[in-house]
């Protein structure tokens, strides 16, 4: 049976969907059509491009992910990390992710939006400069590019690019003007919009995969008493503002939650053990899901 399928935000924790894909799979369902944000862009992107829930588990399984922070001598220094943070916006880079999904693509023959059916794949990224949420590649019409020509691999670095984290990724228009294009999760990290729009029937059933933090409640207070904690404050309300209303009324009818504990969004340096305890997590919720949805 085809669905379509959403994947939230979650860093790390991602590796939490192979196990849920994997128990979709053998319960007969195919991925029609592929979204998702930040880390789940990652995932979106593997899936449109023909790789399976197995794929997966062995890709993540060997991903050295130390690889993306991609340290240099330098940032053992405190001065150099704070100037690169002024001047360059990001204490890493971000290029070895790039280049680690275009590999991944190109053994499956994608490059450009243009490889995949037409709607196969959304990716969902924030441009900072325009203060707006940009869906890649519907959007990129908007810039006067070609979504057609539009780098697959580039589209999920941007949708990567945690804020301080990671550079901004510059992106140009027709007219040279720039934008500084930044983590998708910033304004939306469940896109689960993008399969139901309030205004037309869902062309078919869909699913969305959330990360969740096991170890805190999604509605608890947030106490502010410093300058850095209204930081924090304000970015969990940018995170989480905009997806709420529909998360809400979807909850427990299209949407597999998958609690993780132990585990925080930049643990870069994660195990093989616990790579496969997340694999068993989301596993575990999506059987528990299907046992009672009913499409």
């Amino acid at each position: 049976m085809f669905i379509d399928i959403v994947f939230s935000g979650g860093g790390v924790k991602g590796f939490a969907f192979s196990g849920a894909l994997q128990v979709l799979e053998k319960s007969g369902y195919t991925f029609k059509r592929t979204a998702g944000t930040s880390a789940g862009s990652i995932v979106a992107a593997l899936i449109a491009a023909g790789y399976t829930s197995k794929d997966l588990k062995k890709i993540m399984s060997e991903m050295d992910t130390n690889k993306l922070i991609e340290p240099s001598a330098r940032m053992r220094f405190p001065l150099f990390k704070w100037l690169r943070l002024y001047f360059k916006m990001g204490l890493f880079k971000g290029d070895y992710l790039e280049r680690w999904i275009a590999d991944l693509l190109k053994a499956k023959g994608i490059e450009e939006f243009a490889d995949l059916p037409r709607d196969r794949l959304k990716i969902v990224v924030s441009d900072v400069t325009k203060a707006r949420l940009v869906v890649i590649p519907d959007d990129l019409k908007d810039y006067g590019l070609d979504p057609n020509h539009f780098s697959v691999a580039r589209a999920v670095r941007m949708s990567c690019c945690l804020p301080f984290f990671f550079e901004p990724v510059p992106l140009y228009d027709a007219s040279g003007v720039k934008s500084l294009i930044v983590d998708g999760g910033i304004l939306s990290n469940f896109p689960l919009w993008i399969y139901n729009k309030e205004d037309e029937l869902p062309a078919r059933p869909f699913l969305g995969l959330q990360i969740v933090d096991k170890d805190s409640d999604f509605k608890e207070a947030f106490k502010v008493r410093n300058a850095a904690e209204l930081f924090r404050g304000l970015f969990k309300a940018m995170r989480e503002a905009h997806d709420e209303r529909i998360i809400e009324k979807l909850k427990g009818t299209n949407i597999i939650c998958l609690p993780v504990d132990r585990v925080k969004t930049k643990d870069f340096q994660i195990s093989e053990e616990e790579r496969e305890r997340l694999f068993k997590i989301g596993a575990n919720y999506a059987r528990k899901f299907l046992e009672q949805w009913s499409y």
